[in-house]
């Protein structure tokens, strides 16, 4: 019988607590909450946070690439838009699910990685706006929350639509403060925040970095997730477990090679590896790309070595965020196990309808257009930094039920769910 402490193939991680993750102020979460589902934050005020990462859909919005502004709905009922207001491109990437990222041994965030702890620009991060992100975020979470707000086709819009657009083509610190005074002029949001953070004494003092503060609380206090059976076990209940999910987590942590990346308490090595997906979508290109294609953490490193390489994800509430892969190229738990097995052989197999894309018929001769140039699809493939492992179907199986021990006991029953209503008076989603 195998012990919380011990696998047959390794040693299982430490059990997660609430000591490894940081503290934050529950008025400011509080803030945040209203925050976080509330569409003031886009360029056209008409997408919030919860948008793309929606509690009733994991955190995340059920797409393998999802609709940003300029579409309407939520989850995989959301449209690409129509007329003068369609989506112009299609996110580039899945939205990945939000659990445990007030974690304090975070280092790195997003896909890319493009966002990390440094002092490389003297304000505490390597990011995108290298030194004119602010000074200030309580986290790492915090500074990645002011990025989607001024992405073209995640939240800010389009040229000439609005002034938060606008301005991106100056600087990208030019539109966070247009985007705070539109908050702390809200009368509810500027008395909040006066009573939420200590230093706010007049609501004209609101910036970019306090909003940033109290979504990051939120998100932080909302989301963590400690309570799995799984986290149950590691605590000494070897109860917690099925037969079936402990046969699945000593495959995790043995001949399935799983741990090897998604090691330790967050079952993730933060760092970056090559598996080969099935390509699709208008790709995260660069300036100078020729073609729609993701070459992942070496648009951030150009470093060749990190070609098509994406961060490991965590892996608590696996089972709720679906669909799976950097691009969403899985629909379930099963499919993205295989392709891990095999890499190759699974790219075989691969279909486009696997794909969970809304409709939209402008967008059909781009979607798929990185499968017409078979150079790139070489590289790709010749790129794969990981080995293949045969498991059997019930190895499996025993694989996608000891995941499915991920999910945590109260992740239905969160700190605050869903406001009613928003101080700005917008509809929520």
């Amino acid at each position: 019988m195998l012990t919380a402490g011990t696998a047959q193939g390794g040693e299982f991680p430490a059990p997660l607590t609430a000591a490894d993750f940081l503290s934050f102020n529950r008025d400011q979460a509080a803030l945040g909450q209203l925050l976080f589902y509330d569409k003031i934050l886009s360029g056209n005020r008409n997408i919030s946070c919860s948008t793309c990462h929606h509690p009733d859909l994991g955190t995340g919005d059920g797409l393998s690439l999802g609709i940003g502004e300029g579409g309407t709905g939520l989850g995989p009922e959301r449209t690409a838009g129509r007329g003068e207001n369609r989506i112009r491109k299609r996110i580039p990437r899945n939205a990945p699910g939000l659990w445990n990222l007030g974690a304090r041994d975070i280092d790195t965030l997003f896909h890319d990685g493009r966002l990390s702890r440094s002092d490389s620009y003297g304000n505490g991060f390597n990011s995108p706006a290298e030194e004119w992100l602010p000074k200030g975020f309580n986290s790492i979470l915090a500074a990645q929350a002011v990025f989607p707000l001024v992405a073209q086709f995640e939240m800010a819009g389009n040229p000439r639509e609005n002034e938060v657009a606008g301005a991106l083509h100056d600087r990208i610190d030019t539109a966070w403060p247009i985007l705070a005074k539109r908050v702390r002029v809200i009368p509810e949001y500027g008395d909040r925040f006066v009573a939420a953070f200590d230093h706010i004494t007049a609501a004209k003092q609101v910036t970019i970095v306090e909003i940033a503060n109290a979504l990051a609380a939120f998100m932080a206090v909302e989301w963590q997730s400690i309570d799995s059976p799984f986290d149950q076990f590691l605590a000494g209940d070897t109860s917690a477990l099925t037969e079936t999910q402990i046969a699945g987590a000593d495959i995790f942590y043995g001949k399935g090679k799983c741990a090897s990346c998604h090691s330790g308490r967050l079952l993730s090595d933060q760092s970056f590896h090559a598996l080969g997906l099935p390509p699709f979508g208008p790709g995260r290109t660069r300036r100078f790309d020729p073609m729609a294609r993701d070459v992942g953490r070496m648009a951030e490193s150009d470093a060749l070595e990190d070609a098509y390489k994406f961060r490991t994800p965590m892996l608590r509430n696996v089972a709720l965020t679906a669909p799976y892969g950097h691009n969403g190229a899985y629909p379930d738990l099963e499919g993205m196990i295989r392709h891990h097995l095999d890499p190759r052989a699974a790219m075989v197999k691969w279909r486009p309808a696997m794909a969970a894309l809304p409709l939209a018929p402008w967008f059909s001769d781009i979607d798929f257009v990185v499968w017409q140039d078979q150079r790139e699809m070489h590289r790709q493939q010749q790129a794969l930094d990981i080995d293949s492992v045969w498991l059997s179907d019930d190895d499996i199986r025993r694989l996608v039920d000891f995941l499915g021990s991920l999910t945590g006991s109260s992740v239905s029953a969160p700190p605050f769910g869903e406001p009613t209503a928003v101080p700005s008076g917008l509809p929520l989603d």
